[in-house]
């Protein structure tokens, strides 16, 4: 009978541990896949010449958001409405063939205009994810896209910020909820 009883007890105590395991696991994957996806993009985007725009830097951001630098070295934030706008007058351009970024080999070595620079950045896929689909699937756009930026290396740093995985400040849920994740690093313990 004793030895019933430790077993019964070594069972029970080997289904909870079981149990929480399942749940630690379920609760980080969950954290993790949402660090993952960025929700926004922070631009800046410089005028290079009149009318003509190049982005400066882009990384992921909670929010987006647009800086634009113009030549006389003025700065100001483009409103939500402002970008709508020029994404809309962009997709225009793209129905009726003459955008710049769906067309073969244009002449974009001072820049584009500001709505087909928006639309080249990560924050214009995210503004104008409704003309994905005519964007996406075109060459000629992708060969563009990077036209967009002020350098290749801007580019390419723009293309890893965004795929690296993000450390996520939002509160955790589930069985072990409660605990907010730091993005502190340095330090002995501070990770």
């Amino acid at each position: 009978m004793k030895y019933i009883n430790r077993l019964s007890t070594i069972a029970a105590a080997t289904g909870l541990g079981a149990l929480l395991a399942t749940g630690i696991t379920g609760c980080s994957s969950s954290t993790q896949q949402e660090a993952q996806q960025p929700k926004g993009a922070f631009v800046i985007i410089e005028e290079t010449a009149p009318g003509k725009y190049k982005i400066k830097d882009e990384f992921p951001a909670d929010e987006t958001r647009i800086v634009l630098k113009e030549l006389d070295g003025k700065e100001r934030v483009l409103t939500k409405e402002e970008m709508d706008k020029l994404v809309k007058e962009e997709a225009a351009k793209i129905d009726n063939g003459t955008s710049v970024l769906t067309q073969q080999n244009p002449e974009v070595s001072q820049g584009m205009g500001l709505g087909s620079v928006l639309l080249s950045s990560i924050a214009g896929a995210m503004i104008g994810s409704w003309i994905g689909n005519k964007l996406f699937g075109n060459q000629n756009y992708q060969n563009n896209r990077k036209a967009g930026y002020k350098s290749p290396q801007t580019y390419q740093r723009s293309k890893k910020s965004f795929n690296k995985p993000r450390k996520s400040t939002t509160k955790r849920s589930g069985f072990f909820g409660g605990k907010k994740s730091s993005t502190r690093s340095g330090g002995f313990f501070g990770g």
